[in-house]
């Protein structure tokens, strides 16, 4: 029998940081359960290498959406972490929170807490700032960030466009303005990837009050009556159950996290039924409210031989490496989105709409013919999609992938700016500033011009920037699945805290709020007082 205090299901972007706040009280025994392995590969740690280690299914749950009747019938590839320390092992690494008024809108919806002035406290706890001393930003916490130092010619190109196009620079994306272009913060530190189980875990791993089981996939939840009080779990081919005295913490992300709660009888009734799932507490949001954000790529050839594809060479790539890994230098030190801007697509708009990123290098799902060429992008994606999807189960067998349907592109709104997202990228590469480097139009081509053209064009190629959140979402309402303190309505003794309770997704990258989340959770779980609000310009 395992008998802990607290239960985390999940070591990824949230669950590293709760191990770490939770087990900082020598009083408290914690469980932390990975379904994935150890973060032992040293091609973790390189940041360049983010972009590959998305279809590693060594460390990937290899997730893929059912088909999308508004993209084509295409199905979309869907890499989420399954590793210690999750989906911030793989990710692209950028630190951004969104806009402050994701979070008042937050607070509007009554979720008491979460406004911007609530929650920067908690970004500024877990944050070490390598450069920026203001009251937006915090030093002396775990997670070290630093501004992004990759030096381009093609960087250069992209700003000088931007200011040409009437956009102006901002000089912090986390600081009083996100609109507008600069260079992105990163949480890489001396070259080397900072994921929460570096940051968060590694410091932690020897506390005796802590067990870290890897390996370990969950099943389901085990109830007395309608209290959570154990966690059934699957490692190397044994079943165990592990006890909770105090709570259960699900930190599996916006796909696992509402899958568990369906396994374990939480959740729409009906469908629970139907799977053969006695119905502990019908909670018909579970697994709703799925938001994503959608990219596509613009991509020119360039004329000068300055992009990645000089590392194509296999000698170059692995020096690059090499000096990476041993020394924390060089241009696999960095990942090549630096670059960016946030963008409104009308005047009227009250906040930045789209996100756009210039990438010296084309995209790797380009065909073969294509990679083999200099060439640049710039990815633009819509920060707050209108339209929603579900994960639902596909069987009651723990081990069977869930069905995921973002339903992308299924509000015309989102078709609207997408569209118009694609238009401004175009012109900003047809700016002076870009006419050295500027070759020929990979993708789209210049044919591509009209409403219909470009609908056409984005049907056929947007797909996910990795940033799935909502399924649980935080409320009151009928399809809330937690409340503001992220106790799972209609149970005791169970709380969710990742991705998955964003009511709306944030306007950005989503890593850097599902670790601010984590940050409140432990808060809330050890009894603390909230953190005093902020007093920003």
């Amino acid at each position: 029998m395992q008998h802990y205090d607290f239960i985390i299901v999940g070591a990824g972007s949230a669950g590293c940081v709760l191990a770490n706040r939770l087990s900082a009280d020598p009083n408290n025994r914690v469980l932390l359960l990975e379904a994935g392995g150890r973060d032992w590969n040293p091609l973790i740690r390189i940041p360049l290498m983010a972009g590959v280690l998305y279809t590693w299914r060594s460390i990937n749950w290899g997730y893929d959406t059912v088909r999308q009747a508004h993209l084509d019938g295409r199905s979309i590839h869907w890499p989420r972490g399954r590793v210690l320390g999750g989906s911030s092992a793989i990710n692209g690494m950028v630190y951004i929170r969104g806009h402050a008024n994701d979070y008042d809108t937050w607070r509007q919806m009554g979720l008491e807490g979460w406004s911007y002035a609530d929650v920067l406290p908690y970004f500024k706890r877990s944050e070490d700032h390598a450069d920026r001393r203001d009251a937006y930003h915090g030093t002396g916490g775990p997670l070290r960030v630093s501004r992004g130092t990759m030096q381009h010619p093609l960087h250069d190109a992209f700003f000088a466009a931007c200011r040409a196009r009437g956009h102006a620079a901002t000089p912090d994306f986390n600081g009083a303005r996100q609109e507008g272009f600069s260079v992105h913060d990163f949480t890489i530190k001396h070259g080397r990837r900072q994921s929460t189980a570096t940051a968060f875990l590694d410091p932690a791993r020897a506390r005796p009050n802590l067990a870290i089981a890897t390996a370990a996939q969950a099943l389901h939840l085990v109830f007395e009556g309608r209290r959570a009080v154990g966690v059934t779990y699957r490692r190397r081919g044994v079943t165990e159950t592990a006890y909770a005295a105090r709570e259960i913490v699900l930190a599996g992300g916006a796909v696992n996290s509402p899958q568990l709660l369906m396994l374990s009888g939480i959740g729409p009734g009906d469908a629970l039924r139907r799977h053969g799932i006695a119905v502990v507490a019908e909670r018909p949001g579970v697994g709703e409210n799925l938001q994503d954000h959608l990219g596509i790529f613009v991509q020119y050839q360039c004329r000068e031989p300055i992009t990645l594809y000089g590392l194509f060479r296999p000698d170059r790539a692995a020096a690059a490496l090499a000096r990476a890994y041993i020394f924390g230098r060089g241009p696999a030190a960095a990942i090549p989105l630096e670059a960016c801007a946030y963008i409104r697509t009308r005047p009227e708009l009250a906040v930045p709409d789209i996100k756009c990123t210039l990438v010296p290098g084309l995209s790797l799902e380009a065909t073969q013919a294509q990679q083999m060429q200099h060439g640049f992008q710039i990815t633009v994606h819509q920060l707050r999609p209108e339209s929603r999807g579900r994960i639902t189960l596909a069987s009651n067998d723990p081990l069977a992938k869930p069905l995921i349907d973002p339903n992308y592109l299924s509000r015309p709104h989102d078709v609207v700016t997408m569209r118009a997202a694609g238009r401004i990228i175009r012109d900003l590469i047809r700016e002076n500033a870009f006419a050295p480097y500027r070759g020929e139009a990979i993708t789209p081509g210049d044919d591509v011009d009209s409403d219909a053209a470009w609908d056409a064009w984005i049907r056929a190629n947007a797909r996910t920037v990795f940033h799935p959140v909502g399924t649980c979402k935080m409320g009151d309402d009928a399809m809330a699945v937690v409340d503001a303190q992220l106790r799972v309505h209609g149970v005791d003794g169970l709380r969710i805290a990742d991705a998955s309770v964003m009511p709306t997704i944030t306007g950005g990258n989503t890593n850097a709020p599902t670790i601010m989340i984590a940050e409140k959770a432990a808060a809330m779980l050890l009894g603390e007082a909230p953190l005093p609000r902020a007093e920003v310009p």
